[in-house]
């Protein structure tokens, strides 16, 4: 049955051919043509049918349970895949990128490399690490090109298509300056490495950039300043990507923008004298468990509160209700705490609130809300 589930992969045959195939190695094999090689076949065919990959049609007819995807041969590349704006919270960005069969020869380019988020008719916001392509299970003609888990990452600032009057990206700017529209909203297209880099060097902040722009005179900075990891030798800045430091000052950058530097459950908004903020940025999913960085799936917390969520003894409902823990030692001295009616206080915008799917995850994981 392994030979016959192998083949199954095969482009080179059909079903009905691989079976009659099939049959007659196992009649060479044995050396019978009697009843034994037909009840072997019988029962790999049931076999292939118990594990869904097969169904039965009627008078030995079978067909795939779904063909084999067959990619097309291409040279691998970082691409670029179009995004509608912002995505909503019935989108999973994090996870997957649909797209039509169009599109498959030159997402297929793209298996086991970065690729860039960009917002239709706008600038760059994220990138992720493409790992496979497969069917649509839901969508007939439609493939999905699975992200590597933990790979997505929202930069610490959105890039524009151009700054400076120069085109980031150049392969969308001819020599004159002029901007190719319709390549800038095709949905799948490669990019060079060195635009792939420049990308990264206007999208992903340093330390410094958590710092106020300007400082006020007589104050110490030294004393507030953060040293910038040295990228040391000009490399391709991919390697980095999968920093931990990297990706969360991204992920705390646009967290204290998006609430204000103030935390969602308690309002307090404490600020010291060089302008950092006493709030954090917390993961409503743990990194630990495939969490992404991703605005949607954090939320600004003092440090007490984010304790409290890391640890299950807080979470919130998908309406922005705080909960609190059956297991809390002193309910009364958290309510004290928190926003007098109980809940917190969300982004305006819809695509920077929780996303339900990781409110979930975090009341699931706990097991404590119901």
């Amino acid at each position: 049955m392994a030979r016959l589930t192998t083949r199954l992969g095969s482009a080179e045959f059909s079903l009905q051919e691989l079976i009659a195939q099939e049959l007659q190695r196992i009649v060479n094999e044995t050396g019978s043509r009697g009843a034994t090689p037909q009840a072997t076949l019988r029962r790999e065919l049931q076999q292939l049918r118990d594990l869904g990959k097969i169904e039965f049609l009627g008078r030995g007819q079978y067909r795939l349970a779904a063909a084999p995807l067959f990619l097309p041969s291409a040279f691998p590349s970082k691409c670029v895949f179009v995004i509608g704006p912002r995505s909503t919270n019935a989108d999973q960005p994090d996870t997957f990128y649909r797209l039509d069969e169009q599109w498959l020869m030159a997402a297929a380019r793209a298996i086991g490399q970065w690729i860039v988020y960009q917002e239709s008719g706008r600038g760059y916001c994220a990138i992720a690490r493409v790992e496979q392509i497969v069917r649509d299970p839901q969508n007939q003609g439609v493939y999905l090109a699975l992200l590597e888990p933990g790979s997505y990452l929202e930069f610490g600032r959105d890039v524009a298509l151009s700054v400076e009057g120069k085109g980031v990206e150049r392969r969308l700017f001819d020599q004159n300056g002029g901007f190719n529209e319709r390549l800038s909203i095709q949905p799948v297209r490669p990019i060079s490495d060195d635009d792939f880099n420049r990308i990264l060097g206007f999208g992903l902040v340093d330390a410094e950039d958590l710092l106020p722009s300007d400082d006020r005179p007589g104050d110490n900075t030294n004393k507030c300043r953060e040293n910038a990891a040295d990228w040391g030798a000009p490399v391709d800045r991919a390697t980095a990507l999968v920093s931990r430091t990297l990706r969360d000052r991204q992920f705390r950058k646009r967290i204290l923008e998006v609430y204000d530097r103030r935390c969602a459950l308690t309002g307090i908004q404490f600020i010291d004298d060089c302008g950092r903020a006493e709030a954090q940025a917390a993961h409503i999913m743990s990194v630990e468990a495939g969490g992404p960085d991703r605005v949607a799936n954090g939320i600004a917390l003092s440090g007490t509160v984010h304790w409290m969520f890391d640890r299950g003894l807080i979470s919130l409902g998908d309406d922005g209700k705080i909960l609190l823990s059956r297991k809390l030692n002193d309910a009364e001295s958290a309510k004290r705490l928190l926003h007098s009616d109980g809940r917190a206080r969300l982004p305006e915008q819809e695509t920077h609130r929780p996303n339900p799917r990781f409110l979930a995850w975090h009341r699931e994981y706990h097991g404590l809300f119901g």
